[in-house]
């Protein structure tokens, strides 16, 4: 997805929260819309626009509705084009009005404590250790390497990485050797209670951070309103170049996963600070009781978090670049985790679907995924079927109807990414097939996997860290 050029330089500069200054104060902004205000511009376009497809629909839905009943039509079209059609519309509104606080510099950087959980990570270990080493960070940085009873060569690799880097004064790297696994939660709370500092990153064992990602992420803490408790870093693939599934996975992340934390964060509740790249404040962690023992903590805590009127961020430039599934089988595993996580944080926090503020909107946006994934897996999937062989009750011309906003919203999207990309020194490289393959059947894959993440967390299927 990306090449490196040489790194640009950040030119802002103006007061952030926290008390951290630079130099210049920033320039007034022209025209200035408030965040409640953007909300209500998006809802009335995503409402409009449901509105036209429900009206453009009606002679389908008068269709399927006599071959089936009323129903089923109703929800089958309703999952199949309205929801999606809201939602599109919706992320594409909002996204037009992104003008997020400026990342400045600070004027004196505050410890932080990295949490690197590490399990069976004998292959991407020395990589991670060796891009924390290469942080521009100026602060105080402990970096404490939280090994959860691997069975490889883990701990052997980061001790010999350790040994033979080059480490700054201000940074600090210690391996803890577990020897018994315990879960990713568990040792992450062994991490937080060993943290010397009060901002806490955590990071995958597999995952290389950019020379300033750590201080970026920082940055954004610092530059977001005062009540931002955590920040998401921008995590990116790594390995798409291995086969079609890596390549479909890059655009999942560069376009998918990026716009919708984006959007998210412009309304005060990033629903996801996902354990492979994140910043917590430790006090508001130590609030909440810590990572849940559950497959899906870093879900599950960021509801916490957000259960407790807290606010979580997106530092859309702060970069990681992770490995992702190659097999079917990974893949399948990965997002039945994402899933079951997401059954976990309505099950821990089911308040949060009723709390005044506007992040309630996505945590119903997250809600309707259940009877989406289901309609898109046991009707539409179907229907497609049916229509090789001529029946277009299901998946027919007027479905087509929802290609022109879902080409729109990529190429919106893509543009957001690049311009950030080339900020950053990157660009984005040629994946045309990968993104034939994200576009026309990337869900046919995904979603059935999200199905079987719901089953298995309602019928109580045992849980195990045993993928990313």
């Amino acid at each position: 997805m990306f090449d490196a050029l040489p790194r640009s330089q950040s030119t802002d500069a103006g007061q952030t929260t926290g008390g951290a200054i630079t130099s210049q104060p920033l320039s007034r902004r022209r025209f200035y819309l408030t965040v409640p205000t953007k909300f209500a511009i998006a809802l009335i376009i995503a409402l409009s626009w449901t509105a036209l497809s429900v009206w453009l629909s009606k002679r389908w839905l008068d269709d399927l509705a006599a071959l089936t009943s009323w129903p089923f039509a109703l929800i089958a079209i309703g999952f199949i084009a309205y929801v999606p059609g809201f939602m599109n519309a919706f992320m594409i509104s909002s996204l037009g009005f992104d003008r997020r606080p400026v990342r400045r510099q600070l004027a004196q950087y505050p410890g932080i404590t990295i949490l690197v959980a590490a399990y069976n990570e004998a292959a991407a270990i020395r990589d991670t250790l060796t891009s924390l080493a290469r942080q521009d960070y100026a602060g105080p940085m402990q970096v404490l390497v939280l090994n959860d009873g691997s069975t490889d060569e883990t701990v052997a690799i980061a001790h010999s990485t350790l040994a033979s880097l080059s480490l700054p004064a201000n940074f600090d790297f210690q391996v803890v050797d577990f020897p018994v696994n315990a879960g990713k939660a568990s040792v992450l709370n062994r991490g937080l209670k060993m943290a010397a500092h009060d901002l806490v990153v955590t990071i995958d064992g597999d995952s290389w951070v950019r020379i300033d990602g750590v201080t970026q992420i920082v940055e954004r803490l610092y530059a977001d309103p005062a009540n931002t408790v955590a920040v998401a870093g921008a995590v990116m693939v790594r390995n798409s170049r291995e086969n079609f599934l890596t390549r479909a996975q890059e655009w999942d992340y560069f376009h998918g996963i990026a716009a919708v934390k984006r959007m998210q964060s412009m309304y005060h509740g990033t629903l996801v600070a996902q354990g492979a790249f994140s910043l917590y404040r430790k006090e508001a962690l130590l609030e909440v009781g810590g990572w849940p023992e559950c497959v899906g903590e870093d879900i599950v805590v960021s509801w916490a978090l957000l259960d407790k009127g807290h606010r979580i961020g997106y530092a859309e430039d702060a970069l990681a670049f992770t490995n992702v599934p190659t097999r079917i089988k990974q893949f399948s595993l990965q997002r039945k985790r994402w899933s079951r996580g997401l059954i976990e944080a309505f099950k821990a926090h089911p308040a949060l679907l009723f709390k005044r503020r506007l992040t309630t909107l996505f945590i119903w946006w997250n809600l309707f995924f259940l009877p989406l994934d289901l309609v898109y897996t046991f009707v539409f999937i179907p229907g497609l079927v049916l229509a090789l062989f001529g029946y277009f009750w299901i998946a027919g011309p007027l479905t087509l109807a929802v290609l022109p906003l879902a080409a729109l919203w990529n190429m919106f999207i893509f543009s957001i990414q690049r311009k950030m990309f080339h900020r950053e020194g990157l660009k984005v490289r040629q994946n045309f097939g990968g993104f034939l393959f994200y576009s026309l059947a990337y869900s046919l894959l995904m979603q059935p996997v999200c199905v079987w993440g719901y089953v298995a967390e309602t019928i109580g299927m045992a849980k195990k860290w045993d993928t990313k």
